[in-house]
């Protein structure tokens, strides 16, 4: 199994305007903040394989195209040396209710 290989950085910053807007126009809610998590994630071939199946367009192919996708990053993952390490950034923008239903 996979283990994380670490995480970067987790930082509060400001919500961007567009989230921001549609938060205050719904009414009800505080200021938002937008939380930020940047991660890291170290993949072996098998790991990364057994999950890329259920990776959003892959999972309507049919099972020899998607045979087909897995042989080939397995191919490539092959020649990364076996592993490599991905990097992900988590965004999350939440603000506290004010009062109201």
């Amino acid at each position: 199994m996979a283990q994380p290989a670490s995480v970067v950085t987790a930082r509060l910053v400001s919500a961007p305007a567009p989230s921001r807007s549609r938060i205050h126009s719904a009414g009800g809610f505080g200021e938002p903040e937008r939380w930020r998590f940047d991660w890291e994630w170290s993949y072996t071939r098998d790991t990364w394989l057994d999950q890329l199946p259920t990776y959003g367009i892959l999972t309507g192919l049919a099972p020899d195209k998607l045979a087909e996708v897995v042989r080939e990053a397995g191919a490539a993952v092959d020649a990364l040396g076996g592993g490599f390490t991905m990097r992900y950034a988590t965004v999350a923008v939440a603000a506290a209710r004010t009062g109201g239903t």
